[in-house]
């Protein structure tokens, strides 16, 4: 099943954006005509139980109420839970599932950025993970079986209580004021700190497309870091109007306007904002890129793939990708936490390379003959953010 160009059913997209988008929910029937999911139950359970792959396996009625397993799990360990009441979660399955990665491609009409990854719950009969709230904007896709959702239609304020002392947080109080059984190609969307509860109806496989939120403290402590990084030794405060202090031990205003001086000498313009985004933005806090195996892409061989017109490479996730044009009119690109510069006659390589096609002979054109532009590829690929698909 091949993702339409969008996958809001029949809502046009701005007026997805304009009505809906982080502003209340909305439930979608047949989001996916003819959806089949593209991992079973028994290949989500095997990646979980791989090396390196975040999930969490949630009991409801566990060694005690709500008991929270964590990865890595021994194999054998789901052979012997019980036959309901609980949930396996495996996280950003898109990096580790090309077909579920392709899930995104009905997504493409929000920045790639905002992209995290798809996280795919597992559950038996009336498996869920209590009443909670997420921070951040989520497409829930109904897979394989049925899930009821129950949701409160208005978000709540900062600081919810939840229930204590158990090991996942689950609301004090919830009082729905939705109630719907979705089906496979179903799909709900929900804005950010919207109460919601999924019960499993009978066993199922329910997708989340998440999408990132940093927060105010992460931006800045990010941001701080990467002025620093910028900062000039050499540059120390200096005061040679200074006059004698009937105070000394006082901080007076025209320190602080010293200070302040000293500080905006670093670089903080529209550029420096957007490289240092440009690098936050598309560095996974979880990536697992892999290297691609032997034999070792090269120019010559990539450009000797590309003679080939079926030959094409995939992004393993979008969200990796992104891109910025300047003032002046040149673009930068931005890949895995990596920042590149493009000259006058590269620009249109930016939206090309971080857009929504794919990348073949005819995409790339005479961008095939620019050496530089190719070792970036070569070295995308060895990165993991972009393969071959099989």
């Amino acid at each position: 099943m091949k993702p339409r160009k969008h996958q809001l059913g029949e809502f046009p997209i701005d007026d997805f954006l304009a009505g809906y988008w982080q502003k209340r929910p909305l439930l979608i029937r047949g989001a996916f005509p003819g959806f089949e999911s593209p991992i079973s139950p028994e290949e989500l359970t095997g990646l979980a139980l791989r090396d390196g792959v975040a999930s969490r396996l949630i009991l409801e009625r566990g060694e005690h109420p709500w008991e929270l397993r964590l990865a890595p799990h021994a194999e054998g360990s789901f052979e012997s839970l019980p036959e309901s009441h609980w949930t396996l979660l495996v996280h950003e399955v898109d990096q580790l599932i090309p077909e579920v990665r392709r899930l995104l491609d009905g997504f493409r009409f929000l920045p790639n950025w905002r992209l995290d990854d798809v996280m795919v719950s597992y559950a038996v009969p009336h498996g869920n993970i209590g009443a909670h709230l997420d921070h951040y904007d989520v497409f829930l896709l109904q897979g394989l079986g049925r899930r009821r959702w129950f949701i409160e239609n208005e978000p709540r304020p900062t600081g919810e209580e939840t229930i204590p002392d158990l090991d996942v947080r689950i609301l004090q109080t919830f009082d729905p004021d939705e109630d719907w059984v979705l089906e496979p190609g179903d799909m709900l969307y929900l804005p950010p700190r919207i109460p919601h509860l999924g019960v499993a109806v009978d066993t199922c496989l329910t997708y989340s497309i998440g999408f990132r939120a940093p927060h105010q403290k992460e931006l800045a402590a990010a941001f701080a870091a990467d002025l620093a990084e910028r900062g000039d030794p050499a540059l120390r405060y200096a005061d040679p109007d200074l006059t004698r202090s009937g105070e000394p031990g006082e901080i007076d205003a025209g320190t602080l306007a010293r200070v302040r001086v000293t500080l905006d000498r670093i670089d903080r313009g529209d550029d420096t904002l957007a490289g240092w985004f440009g690098r936050f933005a598309t560095k996974s806090k979880r990536v697992r890129a892999e290297p691609a195996g032997e034999p070792e892409w090269t120019v010559e061989r990539l450009r000797a793939a590309f003679a080939d017109p079926g030959f094409r490479l995939e992004r393993a996730t979008p969200g990796r990708f992104a891109h910025y044009r300047h003032a002046d009119g040149r673009v930068s690109v931005f890949v895995g936490g990596d920042g590149y510069w493009l000259s006058e006659e590269e620009a249109t390589f930016g939206p090309l390379v971080t857009g929504a096609g794919n990348l073949d002979s005819g995409t790339l054109g005479e961008f095939l003959r620019n050496e530089r532009l190719m070792e970036w590829i070569v070295a995308w690929i060895h990165h993991g953010y972009l393969f071959v698909p099989e």
